[in-house]
């Protein structure tokens, strides 16, 4: 993995980026009962860019954070095992659906109306307070009523308009299911996995942290650094550096690199072709002759020379032995792959090998379709050829006979 960001920008300090897309993988790294991986970097490893620090600052978080603050002064910004409830529905006086009057005609009238908003709301943070949590996150909005309840009766902490994909990673860290409706809530869905919950101020913003979690199944990246470029280069290395990580963990097979086995699939082809008699001998050819494409664009990168590389590396393969031998591309010399740790992911090779053949067959495809409206004796165009003895359209007399 360190090849991977070898020549990128984060290089300059070290296993930093690899460490922390490995810890990323390994802890979003889920399998079910059929045994099927699933590593969904995208939706749940989120990177947060937070301008300003030490880059050596970076780090996984054993849970998650999000750029919320809690919606009272007075809540708790410090809980230890706190128990979460997830919302997908506003803790607010629902209006009418469509145009709703109300006529008031006592001067009572306007109090009841207020009164009985109170009461619908009161009535959905009682269902909430049955579960007793310590916090409540929903991804709709908050009353002030709701807030001031919730935090009277039952000291809760509230956070408002939280993200979709920040709601839906903190599920998967705290254990909590996100519910619908205030009523629906059981004992079930409270989250209690989490081991601490704080805000803190980084630079302007206030960051909530929900961290010390038992068995994350999602995480935040904390990238520091000194400006908003740093962090959209780290940003892109990191990328790299997971989807590397997660090819490895999902199929944990690597094969040497640096050309060494473009270059090793080559040479067998070649045996395997001199075997054959007959024109049929030319596929084997043609395949190996494309493989070499490889080492020889790596060779040329290098600066290093092209043809007395190339056969080198050939005559090494060819021999007993030579299987991990490939082109450093540092140094633009023949080396072995195994002492140099340089390694390519299996999935990756099988991919790009696959896709080259398809494009390659659908090509042949194509040009099998455009050959077919070439008729005998005819060019594509449909045009006579020029030494053709066919009798063609005649004028005249010769065809009124």
């Amino acid at each position: 993995m360190s090849a991977t960001i070898g020549t990128k920008f984060s290089s300059k300090w070290g296993s930093l980026i690899v460490d922390l897309a490995v810890k990323a993988v390994r802890t979003i790294y889920a399998k079910d009962e059929q045994d099927h991986v699933e590593i969904d970097v995208k939706r749940y490893a989120k990177v947060e860019k937070i301008p300003g620090g030490m880059l050596e600052d970076c780090m996984v978080l054993d849970g998650v954070m999000y750029n919320k603050d809690v919606t009272h002064p007075q809540m708790r910004r410090h809980i230890k095992n706190p128990r979460v409830v997830l919302l997908d529905c506003p803790l607010e006086y629902k209006k009418g659906e469509s145009m709703t009057n109300m006529e008031f005609t006592k001067e009572d009238d306007f109090k009841k109306a207020l009164a009985m908003e109170e009461t619908e709301v009161m009535r959905m943070c009682e269902h909430i307070l049955k579960v007793k949590p310590d916090i409540v996150i929903t991804e709709k909005g908050v009353s002030d009523t709701a807030q001031h309840f919730l935090l009277n009766k039952g000291n809760v902490t509230c956070i408002r308009r939280v993200r979709k994909t920040d709601n839906n990673r903190i599920s998967r860290v705290t254990g909590a299911t996100i519910v619908n409706r205030p009523e629906e809530l059981t004992e079930k869905d409270v989250g209690t996995e989490c081991g601490l919950f704080e805000v803190k101020k980084i630079g302007d913003d206030y960051f909530s942290f929900m961290t010390e979690c038992k068995a994350p199944k999602a995480c935040s990246i904390v990238l520091r650094g000194a400006s908003k470029d740093v962090l959209n280069e780290i940003e892109r290395n990191l990328h790299d550096a997971l989807g590397v990580a997660r090819n490895v963990i999902q199929n944990p097979k690597l094969v040497p690199g640096g050309g060494a086995i473009e270059m090793e699939i080559a040479c067998r082809l070649t045996k395997m072709g001199n075997d054959v008699e007959g024109v049929h001998q030319w596929p084997y050819k043609a395949l190996a002759s494309a493989f070499e494409v490889i080492p020889r664009t790596l060779a040329q990168n290098c600066g290093g020379d092209v043809v007395r590389l190339l056969t080198e590396l050939r005559a090494k393969h060819n021999n007993e032995g030579g299987l991990m031998i490939g082109i450093n591309g540092n140094t633009g010399k023949i080396a072995d792959m195994d002492a140099e740790g340089i390694w390519d992911p299996c999935a990756v090779k099988l991919q790009s090998f696959k896709t080259a053949i398809e494009s390659a067959c659908m090509l042949l495809r194509i040009d099998d379709i455009v050959s077919g409206i070439a008729k005998e004796n005819r060019h594509a165009g449909g045009r006579k050829a020029i030494d053709s003895d066919e009798e063609g359209d005649t004028f005249g007399d010769a065809r009124d006979g």
